[in-house]
């Protein structure tokens, strides 16, 4: 039964207050993750939740829509500049849903496409057998090299001389490294490929030019703006070919989409104008460098990061030699209110609700103020959990004592979320 108090929906309510609470006392690892302005979230909780506007700008099937319009329209305007591209369609729902749509503008039920593997830190979007893209296409995939962890160009080349993909996927979850785009596009053209950029992790570091930009060697790119572009959840589909954006209009709605989410789309635009401000450069260098202290100190600590080290955001650790799984490190991390997330790395034995790695990411804690002293600090932390639990040492007084340590950083390093309830 539904409790309420004057109207007031109290279970939300409670389960709202207790996620703020959570957030804010808690450290957030997650690459995935970031947080998101109070500008942000106050368009996409806005008047536009109320809005249906089926179709695109200027060409509604619906009434009302004059401000859908500007706002739909400046979300675009703005990701062209971000990206520096000629189209950009800022509908899709999700980041599954903006490669489908890519999927269904371009190809048919059983085209081969080939992407980077699962376990070598692909998205299950780019062909993994329990996704739709798996299941509808037949997927091929290409992996990284055992000795150094990046991408093997050789088998990417020697698989689509034999496979023939009509679509090749660059892009990862679980990547740490630079693409190159330039190497990709010799591949696709070499066998008429459409070459496919998905960029959802590293969005933010290309807007502020800290990794290179998929184009012009890529026909088609696409991200999420909830990770390092630091927006809403949601996605992008980006261009340069009115040719492929005219197919990808189709593709979203009505292919594959209804009416557009106004509030998210404003949303977008708001932290599109975000990462247009030269603050947003500062913040991206500090994403970088936190992630690269991370690894040089975790490689003091003789702990193992797969490919060596970062050039992004995210850092990947190998387990292995610790005799643990990183289901039980991520365990024994949320209990110390460091949130984290287990992993696949390359060549796992371990199935992937198990895995041999865990997954770091340094957006929100960047986000929140902190630096390369604070990200060695809780390197260091990590590494005592590590430790204790390889060694079965670990009990209540010790993580108590971990937690304690978590909330005095925390208390540090404050934002917006702490003044609102």
């Amino acid at each position: 039964m539904l409790m309420e108090t004057n109207g007031r929906d109290v279970l939300v309510a409670t389960a709202l207050r207790n996620e703020v609470i959570r957030q804010t006392s808690s450290v957030e690892l997650i690459a995935s993750e970031n947080i998101a302005s109070a500008q942000v979230l106050e368009a996409q909780g806005s008047v536009f939740t109320n809005k249906y506007a089926e179709g695109y700008p200027f060409k509604r099937y619906y009434g009302g829509c004059k401000f859908a319009d500007e706002v739909e329209a400046l979300a675009i305007s703005r990701a062209k500049l971000v990206f520096n591209c000629r189209f950009a369609n800022v509908q899709p729902h999700s980041g599954s849903q903006m490669n489908q749509a890519v999927f269904l503008a371009l190809l048919s039920p059983g085209d081969t496409i080939m992407g980077l593997d699962l376990k070598c830190g692909g998205h299950l979007t780019h062909g993994s057998p329990v996704n739709l893209s798996g299941k509808w296409f037949s997927a091929v995939s290409y992996g990284v090299r055992r000795h150094d962890g990046l991408v093997d160009m050789d088998e990417v080349l020697r698989k689509a001389l034999v496979h023939r993909p009509k679509l090749i996927i660059t892009g990862a979850t679980a990547y740490a490294r630079v693409w190159d785009w330039e190497k990709f596009r010799l591949v696709a053209d070499l066998i008429g490929a459409v070459l496919l950029a998905d960029i959802s992790h590293i969005a933010g570091l290309v807007a502020a030019n800290l990794h290179s930009s998929p184009f012009p060697h890529c026909h088609i790119v696409t991200t999420t703006t909830h990770k390092s572009l630091r927006g809403p959840r949601g996605g992008l589909i980006l261009t340069n070919e009115a040719d492929l954006a005219k197919k990808i209009d189709l593709s979203v709605f009505p292919g594959l989409q209804g009416g557009p989410l106004v509030h998210v789309i404003a949303a977008k635009a708001v932290a599109l104008f975000e990462a247009l401000q030269p603050g947003f450069k500062l913040y991206a260098r500090s994403v970088v460098a936190n992630a690269k202290a991370m690894c040089c100190k975790f490689g003091q600590l003789g702990v193992s990061v797969v490919s060596g080290g970062t050039d992004n955001h995210l850092v990947l650790l190998s387990l292995d030699a610790f005799g643990i799984t990183g289901k039980q490190l991520e365990a024994a991390l949320n209990r110390c209110h460091i949130v984290t997330n287990k992993n696949s790395v390359p060549f796992d034995a371990r199935p992937p609700s198990t895995t041999s790695g865990l997954r770091l990411g340094s957006c929100s804690c960047s986000t929140r103020g902190m630096k390369e002293p604070e990200f060695e600090a809780l390197s260091e932390v990590i590494f005592s959990v590590l430790t204790r639990l390889s060694s079965k040492r670990i009990d209540f007084r010790f993580e108590s004592s971990v937690r304690a340590q978590v909330f005095d950083l925390a208390d540090r390093f404050p934002f917006y979320l702490n003044r609102l309830y």
